[in-house]
C-alpha cells in the first residue's frame, strides 16, 4: 500500500502562510518518499490554482485533485485544467472528481443537484472525450456539445499531445456512487473508511466495475482513501484533549457538510452505527454550538476511521486498510502545528 498526504483546503486567516505551510507539508511527504499529494476545494480556495503552484515547485510526488467539483466547471473546462496541470507537472496529476451536495452546488454554483449520479457519468465521459483530443461530439440528458440550435461545431483540445490514459478518480460516499466508481473511474476516492465494516462498500465498487466494457486488470484500480492522521502517546483525559484537532475537523463532516436531512457523510457514519452521535454532533453543529459538536465525536468513530495514536500502532493499523483493499492511504494530518504535522508524515512514510 502506497503512502500520500491530502491537504485539503488553504484555511487560517493568512493565505499566504496556509500556502508555504502546504508546499512544506508536499515537499517533505516528496523526501519521504509518498506516492502523491491531494487537494480539495469547497468554497474557499480552488484546487487547480494550489495544484499549479505546488506542481513547479515539486518534481516527482503525483497531484492530484481531491477533488474539483462537477458542478463548478463545464467538463470541457475541467478537462483543460486537467491536461494542463499534466503538462506542467510532466506527468504526475491525477484528476479526482466529486459532485459536492446540494448545499454547495446550488447555493455556490446555482446548479440544480438533480440527477447527481448521470451528470457525473456525462461529465466524465466528456472528460475522457476531450483527453482523446478527438472533435467532441455529445449528446447528453444534461451535456449538449455542441449546442443543437446555434453555431456551434465540435472542437479538439488545442493542447498538444495531452495524455489520454490520464487518470480519473471519483469521490464516492453513497452505495451507488461508488458502484459509479468502479463503473467510469481508474480510482476511488473514499472517506472515513472503516477497514473493520467496509466489505459492502467493496462490493458496490466491485459491481461497478464488473459492468465497466474494457476495465483495467485486477492491481491498477486505485483506492485511495483520505484518513485523518494524529501522532500522540496520550492517554485518558490528555488523549482526549490531544484528540481535539481530530474531532473538529470530523464533526465538520458530521455536522456541517450537508444538512440535517442531507448529509452524506452522516449517513455513511450512521451505516457504521453511529446514529445516535451523529443526531447530537448535528444538532450541535447546526446550532453553532462546534465545541460542543467535536466534543460530542465518539471515540468509537474515531478509532473505526481516523488513525489517532502512538506511531507503532498506527503502522499496524496501515495493515489494516491494507488488507481491507486500500491500495493508496492519504494521510490528512490534523496536528496544529506545522512541525507535527511533517513529523507524523515522516513517521509513518520511514
Amino acid at each position: 500500500m502506497r503512502l500520500a498526504v491530502n491537504l485539503g483546503y488553504l484555511t487560517g486567516g493568512d493565505a499566504a502562510a496556509a500556502a508555504a505551510d502546504a508546499l512544506a507539508l508536499v515537499r517533505a511527504a516528496e523526501d519521504a518518499g509518498c506516492d502523491s499529494a491531494w487537494v480539495a476545494e469547497a468554497y474557499g480556495s480552488d484546487a487547480v490554482s494550489v495544484l499549479g503552484w505546488l506542481a513547479a515547485q515539486t518534481s516527482r510526488i503525483a497531484l492530484g485533485s481531491a477533488v474539483l467539483q462537477v458542478p463548478a466547471r463545464a467538463p470541457a473546462a475541467t478537462a483543460m485544467a486537467a491536461a494542463t496541470l499534466d503538462a506542467l507537472s510532466g506527468g504526475r496529476f491525477r484528476l479526482g472528481l466529486g459532485v459536492s451536495g446540494p448545499q454547495v452546488s446550488e447555493g455556490w454554483y446555482g446548479q440544480r443537484f438533480a440527477a447527481p449520479l448521470a451528470r457525473t457519468r456525462e461529465h466524465v465521459a466528456v472528460v475522457r472525450e476531450v483527453l482523446a483530443r478527438r472533435p467532441v461530439r455529445f449528446a447528453g440528458e444534461h451535456v449538449h456539445l455542441p449546442l443543437p440550435d446555434g453555431p456551434g461545431v465540435p472542437l479538439r483540445l488545442m493542447l498538444p499531445a495531452p495524455r489520454p490514459d490520464l487518470p480519473v478518480y471519483l469521490a464516492a460516499v453513497g452505495p451507488r456512487n461508488v458502484e459509479l466508481a468502479g463503473e467510469v473511474a481508474d480510482g476511488w476516492l473514499p472517506v472515513f473508511l472503516a477497514p473493520e465494516s467496509c466489505a459492502d462498500q467493496f462490493a458496490h465498487l466491485a459491481a461497478g466495475r464488473a459492468r465497466r466494457a474494457g476495465q483495467p486488470p485486477a492491481g491498477e484500480f486505485d483506492v485511495c482513501a483520505s484518513v485523518p492522521l494524529l501522532v500522540t502517546d496520550a492517554t485518558g483525559e490528555d488523549r482526549r484533549r490531544a484528540e481535539a484537532p481530530v474531532r473538529r475537523h470530523v464533526a465538520l463532516y458530521l455536522g456541517g457538510m450537508g444538512s440535517r436531512s442531507q448529509n452524506f457523510y452522516a449517513s455513511l457514519a450512521r451505516r457504521l452505527g453511529f446514529s445516535d452521535a451523529v443526531d447530537e454532533v448535528q444538532e450541535h453543529f447546526l446550532a453553532g454550538r462546534h465545541r460542543e459538536a467535536a466534543a460530542a465525536v465518539p471515540a468509537g468513530f474515531l478509532e473505526a476511521t481516523c488513525l489517532v495514536g502512538p506511531v507503532a500502532s498506527l503502522r499496524a493499523r496501515l495493515d489494516d486498510y491494507a488488507r481491507a483493499g486500500v491500495t493508496t492511504c492519504a494521510l490528512v494530518p490534523q496536528a496544529p502545528a506545522l512541525a507535527d504535522r511533517v513529523a507524523a508524515v515522516r513517521a509513518l512514510a520511514g
